[in-house]
């Protein structure tokens, strides 16, 4: 704990201790020691020693382990209280995977009156779908749960959450972690792998690795959308609605070629709301197809990058809506 100073110590800025007489690295090196300090003391940011410019790393990364350790821990308390009835787990599980596969079951109906769909063909469909299927599973069963926000912030119990010693994000993102969302991923996967077995591709290892790459960028990109959907609901409260035109529309918009849109909208979604890198175009490079907006071979590789540069703004968002926060006062 940080000491006030008293008529009995010398002057200067308080100091960290502890019962025991030696101040505990793990509390020194956190966050409040320091802003307590500073205040207190007078000390700008700009007069900080070199020492402090040492100590601002290691509070981050604190945060980011003490968010993990918080978010494993709440999912895992979801997953016991889950598997404590393992035939409704196994009945939810099942109605999550047949209701996602209505969505592949209407793309085989279309391809029961036609060859090829926007020029594509059927393998070539279902390559598209299980990418951005299983992309976007990843993401929902992580993230899935933030649309709950706009109801915690209408009710108040979001306070609850401000209050708990842990990240209010890894919070509200474990909140009533939902397993059964296995079975969007497990369809997903099936898909993909389908198409996998049966595209004329001439396989290469770039193109292989791309696979993998697609998958985990693609999760960063709709995490990402998940965020900053509810950063969004702070301000309009109950838009769980909103959000889901972004995350289950962009899912659904992903799992078929981008010939059959409009340029208009290729151009939103590649350089305004680039869902359009989850798959579209590296897929494209693993087909061996041309972007209709006929952009360099080298962007088909940026999706790695695209994930990190969509965390900014979400990230910023939350925290910007997190800060701009009132209490209902119920």
């Amino acid at each position: 704990m940080c000491r006030a100073p008293t008529s009995s110590r010398r002057p200067g800025p308080p100091r960290c201790w502890r019962p025991g007489g030696s101040c505990s690295p793990r509390r020194h090196d956190g966050w409040w020691c320091r802003v307590v300090s500073t205040a207190r003391s007078g000390t700008r940011p700009a007069e900080r020693g070199p020492a402090d410019a040492v100590w601002a790393p290691q509070g981050r990364y604190e945060q980011v382990r003490e968010g993990l350790r918080a978010y494993r821990m709440i999912a895992a308390m979801w997953i016991r209280s889950t598997m404590a009835y393992r035939a409704s787990f196994a009945m939810t599980t099942f109605g999550n995977f047949a209701a996602t596969a209505l969505d592949f079951a209407a793309i085989l109906l279309m391809f029961s009156q036609v060859d090829r769909l926007g020029g594509y063909s059927l393998p070539e469909v279902a390559f598209l779908y299980g990418v951005a299927g299983t992309a976007f599973g990843v993401a929902d069963l992580a993230f899935g749960s933030m649309d709950r926000l706009g109801r915690r912030v209408r009710d108040g119990t979001l306070d609850t959450l401000l209050v708990r010693p842990a990240p209010v994000l890894a919070q509200v993102a474990a909140d009533r972690f939902a397993l059964r969302r296995l079975g969007r991923i497990t369809q997903g996967l099936l898909v993909l792998a389908y198409a996998v077995a049966v595209l004329d591709v001439s396989w290469t290892p770039l193109k292989v690795l791309m696979i993998p790459l697609m998958l985990l960028s693609g999760g960063v990109i709709f995490a990402a959308v998940f965020v900053g959907g509810a950063a969004f609901q702070f301000v309009a409260q109950d838009a769980s609605e909103v959000q889901n035109s972004f995350t289950y529309g962009g899912s659904t918009l992903l799992q078929y070629p981008p010939t059959v849109f409009a340029t208009e909208l290729l151009r939103g979604v590649t350089f305004v709301f680039p869902i359009a890198f989850v798959n579209w175009l590296p897929a494209l490079y693993v087909l061996g197809r041309p972007y209709p907006l006929d952009l360099p071979t080298w962007v088909a590789f940026a999706p790695p990058l695209v994930a990190a540069v969509c965390c900014v703004p979400a990230g910023l968002a939350w925290r910007a809506g997190l800060r701009s926060y009132r209490s209902t006062g119920s």
